[in-house]
């Protein structure tokens, strides 16, 4: 096999190495990236959780707030 050929497959098999690296690199991002999200998710489901409105108690609340709301109206 001639020296140009024995070249050509060295260039390529460096070539096809350095492509993998690559993608392997890109892989292991995006899995990071994939454990960031889910606890971003889970800190956003939380949140809204935490921000839900509480409408069982809302009514009780109005309630006990009537005596201010009317006090407000006659000033």
């Amino acid at each position: 096999m001639p020296a140009a050929a024995w070249a050509t497959l060295a260039i390529a098999a460096l070539i096809i190495l350095f492509a993998a690296v690559g993608l392997l690199r890109v892989i292991l991002h995006l899995v990071q990236v994939r454990k960031t999200l889910g606890l971003v998710l889970g800190g956003v489901r939380l949140v809204a959780e935490r921000t839900a409105p509480v409408p069982g108690a809302l009514a009780s609340v109005n309630a006990d707030l009537k005596p201010v709301r009317d006090f407000c109206e006659t000033v």
